[in-house]
């Protein structure tokens, strides 16, 4: 019997397709194919009104993951129409802060608003030791660098390390471009309530969650939390999961497991704890491969702020298999749910 979404649900959840490009085996050429199949895939569901693109910003990983989201972004705005991007997270404290808020602005004004923008300070010294900047001073970068943005969308002339610049065009939307500040500790929490920004929370946190409105209230500015619900798995559609996993298993083992070893204490990483095996991941439940019918089912389960999130093709899945759980998500579940807006 086909699952049905239950009456009285309170809100219909929102859709994501993540990709983050990794393919352990890659060529320069299968990677190409890889990124451009990508992009069709975004412009597919784009037609089918899926909310949101998510992507992410890691450097130097021998997978490939991907380096550069904005320049991603802004390809998927050239195939697309309505569909947003949602960077989360980008590592705000590697990049020059003139630059990036340029960078933004362009992107906001060719999308029509439909980049959303998480800033987050990443988990690897590594990746701030290659770019020449002080893991160290990580905090301090993250405040100089969203108090940048905020300034230069103003479009008005504002002090900068000593000088008065001024940031040119200003963006399509107003006040600023969505910008949201990520993470998963009180510090995080702290800043976007001093600067008024929403907070987006990687994990479910609802004791983090109301320390930030807390701490809005005694800074007087309006707040806004984005939580995931308690599960949020990252799905694979197929018919058949368990002929699935034994031949697809091990792209998703290599993601979670890079990932996690990414991952120290206090951050949470997509895998927990650590897994060593392909039946280990798929017990776990973060990464899961399901049926039309239960991806229907659990689109009922998650309640309020819920988000289906497919990831086609994680870990280096061929793209073919990405399409396929693509194709079986437009036609057999985006019927039944109702999807809503990403928030």
């Amino acid at each position: 019997m086909s699952a049905a979404l239950p009456t009285g649900l309170p809100t219909a959840p929102s859709t994501a397709v993540r990709f983050n490009l990794v393919d352990p085996t890659a060529t320069p050429e299968s990677l190409s194919r890889r990124y451009r199949a990508a992009i069709d895939m975004a412009a597919f569901a784009d037609d089918r009104g899926i909310g949101t693109i998510q992507t992410e910003e890691h450097h130097g990983a021998v997978n490939g993951w991907l380096p550069s989201p904005l320049t991603f972004a802004g390809t998927v705005f050239g195939a697309t129409r309505q569909i947003s991007v949602t960077v989360a997270a980008l590592l705000a404290p590697l990049y020059d802060p003139l630059r990036l808020a340029e960078d933004i602005a362009v992107l906001d004004l060719l999308s029509g608003g439909r980049l959303v923008t998480v800033a987050g300070l990443g988990s690897r010294r590594a990746e701030y030791g290659a770019h020449g900047k002080d893991w160290r001073w990580r905090g301090k970068l993250q405040d100089e660098a969203l108090e940048t943005l905020l300034a230069a969308w103003t479009g008005e002339p504002f002090g900068y390390r000593g000088r008065t610049v001024r940031v040119t065009p200003r963006p399509y939307t107003q006040p600023h471009p969505p910008l949201y500040v990520g993470g998963h500790s009180r510090p995080a929490a702290r800043r976007a309530a001093r600067l008024g920004l929403p907070m987006f929370l990687n994990a479910h946190l609802p004791r983090l969650a109301a320390y930030y409105r807390a701490r809005c209230a005694e800074y007087g500015t309006a707040g806004r939390c984005v939580m995931p619900a308690p599960r949020t798995p990252l799905l694979h559609l197929s018919e058949d999961p368990d002929r699935t996993w034994a031949t697809y298993g091990q792209h998703l083992l290599h993601e979670a497991r890079v990932h996690a070893s990414w991952q120290a204490p206090p951050a949470r990483s997509g895998a927990r704890p650590p897994v060593s095996d392909v039946d280990a991941l798929r017990r776990q439940g973060r990464y899961r491969v399901v049926t039309p019918d239960e991806c229907v089912e659990l689109a009922g389960n998650l309640g309020d702020g819920g988000r289906l999130v497919l990831h086609p093709l994680c870990g280096g899945i061929p793209v073919e298999e990405g399409w396929s759980s693509l194709h079986l998500f437009a036609s057999a579940v985006l019927p039944k749910i109702g999807a809503a807006p990403a928030p």
